[in-house]
């Protein structure tokens, strides 16, 4: 349907509205409609490593930087609402964070192997899941975090995904390994590997694949009605 230039493409996300959020290579957020429309740019004030955008949220637009330990909220027009200093509330190395349905902010702590939830409005850790038992002895690569219908998946790019509730309860772990994000449509999870797309469902188990023929493919999202391919120098549209 469309190509959109856009040089080195980094982290993206989808809006249930179908609109797409992705940061380019100097970290500036671009927000495209479901057709591939530009729509608006958010430059950060100061330069950052945008390590995650999560924009499933309605309202709020979460914003990680790994490299500065800080999270922004934007509003749906990519006007800045709050930031959210880290350090300030948590010993260690934040190296994935996410934004819960209910506006609070789900975070994995890398140095001492703990998921936590962090409430914004009062400024105070509300839940804490050590994770170390869990691990065991291998040597965890954490990529991504994201919470999708009351479940919480932490994706590790050596073993797999890890699954908890929405308390933050381990539940089970999905053995899909050398994977970086992960994404969601439906009842359906999906990642990329080697431009060939697999489709696993939450409930039923099955499992589907679909090649891509555009070369080398970074990263896919999939909305209700479009699809997006990320490669070097661009993105491209799909209809589904």
């Amino acid at each position: 349907m469309r190509t959109i230039k856009l040089a080195q493409p980094g982290a993206a996300s989808l809006d249930r509205r179908g609109n797409l959020y992705v940061a380019d290579e100097q970290d500036n957020i671009h927000q495209y409609g479901a057709d591939g429309q530009a729509l608006n740019v958010y430059s950060p004030p100061q330069p950052g490593h945008t390590a995650q955008i999560e924009a499933w949220n309605t309202a709020k637009i979460l914003v990680f930087y790994d490299d500065r330990q800080q999270i922004v909220l934007l509003d749906r027009f990519l006007a800045p609402l709050t930031e959210v200093r880290l350090p300030d509330f948590i010993d260690g190395q934040i190296r994935a964070a996410t934004l819960a349905p209910d506006d609070r902010l789900w975070l994995f702590n890398e140095s001492d192997l703990t998921l936590r939830q962090f409430d914004p409005t009062p400024q105070r850790l509300t839940l804490s899941t050590p994770l170390d038992l869990i691990i065991g002895r291998s040597r965890p690569d954490f990529r991504f975090l994201r919470q999708y219908q009351n479940n919480l998946y932490l994706v590790d790019r050596t073993s797999g995904i890890f699954v908890f509730d929405n308390l933050g309860n381990y539940r089970k772990k999905l053995p899909f390994t050398g994977l970086t994000t992960i994404g969601f449509r439906g009842d359906e999870l999906y990642y990329l590997t080697d431009s060939t797309v697999h489709f696993f469902h939450l409930y039923t188990f099955t499992e589907r694949t679909l090649a891509l023929a555009a070369a080398p493919v970074r990263q896919v999202l999939f909305g209700e009605q479009y699809a997006y391919v990320l490669t070097a120098g661009s993105i491209l549209v799909y209809k589904m």
